[in-house]
């Protein structure tokens, strides 16, 4: 029988994943406070999140959007799976390794959009700001990468796990151990059969849903409309920190997908992954469904196109599917290896330490000074 094994997640990698988690946090939560400060009322942030464009108090531009307290609150939660050794690796480094993609889809585009002409009417010192946060999350999802990756070492002391060789027993009588704890079905972590297909099968059909739309915008609004959609332009600028409309769909459609896949394969990173792209996906459905009942679409649904009735029936769809995703994928995976607890002992082991094939009985009679 093959074991699985799994490599740790050092210490110190851990503790400074956590502090790079909470910088990017920080970076946002501070512009989610500006915006705060400069709206009129504190439900008009609330409304530009949902596309809406009340004005501001100054003459200037919103920064965030609905993602931002989102990428703030999966900051959070990944610095604390870091912290937790009670964590498993897997699960702490896909944690991080998911915040590190997010951050750096949503804002990758943000480079050359804030150092476009077309945004010279705006506060250039403003714009030099938010463009040098996009830069720094961008630095440290690298960093966190990094840290990821390079944090890591075989389990098992001085690397024995790594070999697959037994590890010695400390207490059994004049032999070591040669027969290995009982092994979970997978590595610790790892996601369950059910949930794992559950997961695949909402965030596939979510993610494709979105993709399939993205091609029907592309197909109606032809290819140079659509790349302003994609790559940035004033006429779809809406916060200085939010992604164009169709760059922030696409992203979140592949992130999705790429879940899925994960979920399907029950890698041990799976569920962090799926609980990210799930909540992303999840909420930019909310925002759309939302802004569809704010306009009074939902109201008179019967009487609305086809088209436009597909699209509000999609971002119910999509919202819906993430939210399921979410509850899925949070369900506790496959737990660390445990002894079995009917194995039997060798004459003075400890439990939780089998008895070897070659242990020998208990001597009839004590040898002498015992």
């Amino acid at each position: 029988m093959s074991t699985v094994r799994d490599s740790v997640l050092t210490r110190g990698a851990r503790g400074l994943g956590a502090l790079i988690c909470l910088l990017l946090a920080l970076l946002s939560a501070g512009w989610i406070i500006r915006d705060l400060t400069i709206a009129q009322h504190g439900a008009d942030v609330w409304w530009a999140w949902l596309g809406e464009t009340p004005r501001p108090r100054e003459f200037t531009a919103w920064a965030t959007s609905a993602l931002d307290p989102l990428l703030v609150l999966g900051a959070l939660v990944a610095a604390v799976a870091a912290l937790r050794t009670a964590v498993p690796s897997s699960v702490a480094t896909g944690a991080l390794l998911s915040l590190a993609t997010a951050t750096a889809l949503l804002r990758t585009p943000l480079v050359w959009m804030l150092g476009a002409g077309w945004l010279q009417g705006l506060d250039s010192g403003l714009t030099a700001r938010a463009r040098l946060t996009a830069l720094t999350q961008l630095a440290l999802a690298v960093a966190l990468i990094v840290v990821s990756a390079a944090g890591r070492r075989p389990d098992g002391p001085a690397g024995h796990g790594a070999r697959g060789l037994p590890e010695p027993a400390s207490s059994a009588y004049g032999v070591v151990r040669a027969v290995p704890h009982h092994v979970a079905p997978g590595a610790p972590g790892r996601p369950f059969k059910g949930p794992a297909v559950t997961v695949a099968v909402l965030l596939g059909a979510a993610g494709l849903a979105v993709i399939c739309w993205e091609i029907r915008w592309w197909a109606q609004l032809g290819g140079d409309i659509y790349g302003k959609g994609l790559f940035g332009d004033a006429s779809v600028f809406r916060a200085l920190l939010q992604p164009p409309v169709h760059w922030q769909a696409l992203a979140l459609a592949l992130s999705a997908l790429a879940a899925a896949a994960a979920a399907l394969r029950r890698a041990a990173w799976a569920r962090p992954a799926a609980l990210t792209a799930a909540a992303l996906l999840s909420v930019h459905g909310a925002v759309a469904l939302a802004f569809a009942l704010r306009t009074g679409e939902l109201g008179r649904f019967a009487a609305l196109p086809v088209r436009a009735q597909l699209e509000v029936g999609t971002a119910a769809f999509v919202a819906a599917a993430g939210l399921a995703a979410v509850i899925a994928a949070a369900r506790p995976g496959v737990p660390a290896a445990a002894p079995d607890a009917d194995e039997v002992l060798a004459y003075g082991a400890a439990p939780g330490e089998a008895r070897p094939p070659h242990a020998p009985p208990p001597p009839s009679t004590l040898p002498p000074g015992w």
